[in-house]
């Protein structure tokens, strides 16, 4: 399980803190790298700017409330884009609005999960991405960029 990857797009450092915590107390193995926004997301998945030697991640955990570009322009980015097209996408975010779980399912996120408030569900949420994301599921042969 070593050798997978995650991209956290997530532009709040609480958040960022919580889930890198949140992993950090689940045992999770895959390596995470963090971006703070939109654009940064999509320089990282289509290799350009300072991100040209980025890896190609396994899994995507995505907020929506993203300043530069949002998380649905990121989605539809993804799924637009041969090499990545099918690479998937977990929106983490603390928006229940319904709304907002329609436009991501609408733009072809995996899923929708709505970040708990309290630590020990957190924590449960991550181990449960972790169980089926990474270790369950058969993802697709990463092509990249």
């Amino acid at each position: 399980m070593a050798d997978k990857t995650v991209l956290l797009v997530e532009d709040k450092p609480s958040d960022v803190r919580l889930v890198m915590e949140a992993l950090k107390e689940t045992g999770f193995k895959a390596s995470v790298s963090v971006v703070g926004n939109g654009e940064e997301a999509i320089d990282f998945l289509l290799k350009t700017g300072r991100y040209e030697k980025a890896p190609t991640p396994d899994l995507i955990l995505l907020d929506l409330k993203l300043p530069k570009k949002n998380g649905h322009e990121i989605i539809q980015k993804v799924r637009e884009t041969d090499g990545i097209s099918n690479m998937p996408i977990i929106v983490l975010s603390n928006s229940d609005s319904a709304t907002d779980v329609e436009k991501s399912y609408k733009y072809r996120a995996n899923c929708y999960l709505v970040k708990p408030i309290n630590m020990p569900d957190f924590i449960d949420l991550v181990k449960t991405i972790e169980k089926f994301w990474l270790n369950d599921v058969t993802l697709p042969k990463k092509h990249g960029i």
